[in-house]
């Protein structure tokens, strides 16, 4: 809604409203609060509270901003957007510096959160407890409530942010865009329906619940959260309560990069149990993950999973995994050729059998290096470092990333756009990485058979691949990249517009042409041609 008080002025008399509003800003822009230099940028006065919020049109309700950031604001009112600038500054500082999205422990720390641990004592059924190291004298007091059905013991307390940190270990999620709508909604004053939950874990209270309203209400400078404190919990219960809650009761949308993750502890949690309670030592695996499966009896199901996705987590996150850097863990993300959504759907879905669990023994043949888990997360993180080498490293540019690459060379503003980082963008898109991948594993079960040996299919990975195997694949990955199609710019409203299903993919490449008869190869894919050097 435009301003009418702004529109009654002249220029001279719209520079000097800018002189004495920069003067009360301290001459910093109202939404980044960085300084402003009026001789060298250009800026604009805006609402501070929108009109149609019943902003008033007056002095008193305009600021200064940068006119980049009042055009990339994330909110009409001022107040909202600089409090997202500065999230947004938070998370792109974690994304350049560790290459991981933010997380709750980084917004405490931004804050000034996270410095002091929680004294407190229990006694007869109630929790006292103090925090001196800000000057408060007072001893508080908190019922302690025990649940009936589970048995855990709580109190609700109302914490400084000084004591709280984050609970990496039961929720390990970064924040989503999510935030945005909740800090708009608490700015409103509408309260939150449900409160954060957390455990104390040496002495510190950290959150494991509920880390997107705690840090929605920190951005709005709330400096005490209302809790729900867990007093001694069982861990192993609250991990796998609340990995349930974001997979089959579906309360929380946890990403799937995520669930790997809590999967992945709580199969380890499994195996110490296993071996407690057979009097074994921590360094004594000879017990197999049929075993393990067995005698969790009651929950198999869920053991097939940890088991798997244990092992998808440990390729995924592997610090010698070279592609995790251009994947979007995520999911919002433009700066990444690959979304995690894509990588499990194509590379961990046709490498990995999720219902493969092994009878030999878990810690079979690990001092000769060929332990078949082991040689199988070995093997694939080899080969997603040879995709990467060849795909990603030095030719995908980061920051023109995946936004509207087509249309960019539709519209012809595609000079900054290199041949190899177009190849990189057009060879990930799921449909086409999973067609590709089928004609890689082709490669692989081709070579096996020729040298006379029988594998199975799904253990193929779980047998050492020889130095000839290794170039064939490096070979077939670089005749992929020399495909005419994909630097082919005059495909880009045609063929790469728009996401076309795998059979259409799988029809090209099995043809050369789309299944309207486009001619797109000169011929069909043929994987013995391509491991050719």
């Amino acid at each position: 809604m435009s301003s009418k008080f702004l529109s009654s002025l002249s220029y001279e008399e719209y520079c000097k409203l800018t002189e004495k509003l920069l003067k009360i800003q301290n001459n910093l822009c109202y939404i980044c609060q960085e300084i402003i230099e009026p001789d060298l940028q250009d800026t604009n006065i805006d609402h501070i509270i929108p009109l149609a919020n019943k902003g008033k049109d007056a002095e008193d309700n305009f600021a200064v901003a940068h006119e980049g950031c009042n055009k990339t604001k994330q909110d009409a009112d001022l107040n909202i957007a600089r409090i997202l600038c500065r999230l947004k500054n938070i998370q792109n500082n974690i994304l350049e510096t560790e290459n991981r999205t933010a997380r709750l422990n980084d917004i405490l720390k931004n804050f000034d959160g996270s410095l002091y641990t929680f004294r407190y004592i229990i006694d007869n059924g109630r929790m006292r407890y103090s925090f001196p190291e800000l000057g408060d004298t007072k001893v508080y007091e908190s019922e302690i409530f025990e649940d009936k059905l589970s048995c855990e013991k709580t109190v609700f307390i109302n914490i400084p942010i000084e004591y709280l940190y984050h609970d990496s270990l039961i929720n390990p999620r970064g924040i989503n865009n999510s935030i945005s709508l909740l800090v708009k909604e608490f700015y409103k004053g509408n309260p939150q329906l449900h409160i954060s939950l957390a455990r104390i874990i040496d002495d510190k209270i950290s959150v494991f619940d509920g880390q997107h309203k705690a840090v929605a209400q920190i951005l709005l400078g709330n400096r005490k959260l209302l809790l729900r404190l867990f007093l001694n919990p069982n861990v192993d219960r609250l991990t796998e309560t609340n990995t349930n809650a974001g997979s089959s009761l579906r309360q929380i949308a946890f990403d799937k990069s995520t669930m790997r993750q809590l999967n992945n502890r709580l199969y380890y949690e499994r195996i110490k149990r296993y071996q407690n309670d057979h009097g074994l030592a921590e360094d004594n695996f000879d017990f197999s993950e049929q075993q393990l499966v067995e005698y969790f009896k009651g929950e198999n199901v869920n053991i097939k999973k940890y088991i798997i996705d244990s092992i998808k987590h440990s390729i995924t996150y592997s610090a010698d995994n070279k592609l995790k850097d251009f994947i979007d863990f995520g999911g919002k993300a433009k700066e990444l050729p690959l979304s995690y959504s894509a990588f499990e759907k194509t590379f961990l879905s046709i490498f990995i059998d999720s219902k493969l669990i092994l009878k030999t023994n878990i810690g079979e043949r690990t001092d000769g290096g060929n332990n078949p888990r082991e040689l199988e997360i070995n093997q694939l993180i080899r080969l997603l470092n040879i995709i990467a080498d060849q795909i990603y490293i030095g030719k995908f540019n980061q920051e023109i990333g995946v936004n509207r690459i087509e249309q960019k060379i539709i519209d012809k503003k595609d000079t900054e756009i290199k041949d190899e980082h177009l190849i990189a963008y057009r060879i990930s898109k799921e449909e086409i990485i999973y067609n590709w991948m089928l004609y890689l594993e082709k490669v692989v079960e081709n070579y096996f058979s020729n040298m006379g040996n029988i594998t199975e299919k799904n253990r193929r990975f779980q047998t050492v691949f020889d130095d000839r195997l290794w170039k064939n694949i490096e070979n077939f990955i670089k005749n992929l990249i020399k495909l005419p199609l994909w630097k082919d710019r005059t495909m880009a409203g045609t063929i790469f517009s728009g996401k076309n299903n795998y059979d259409y993919w799988d029809n090209i490449f099995k043809y050369g042409k789309t299944p309207d008869g486009a001619d797109v190869l000169i011929k069909p894919l043929n994987f013995v041609d391509m491991i050719k050097e």
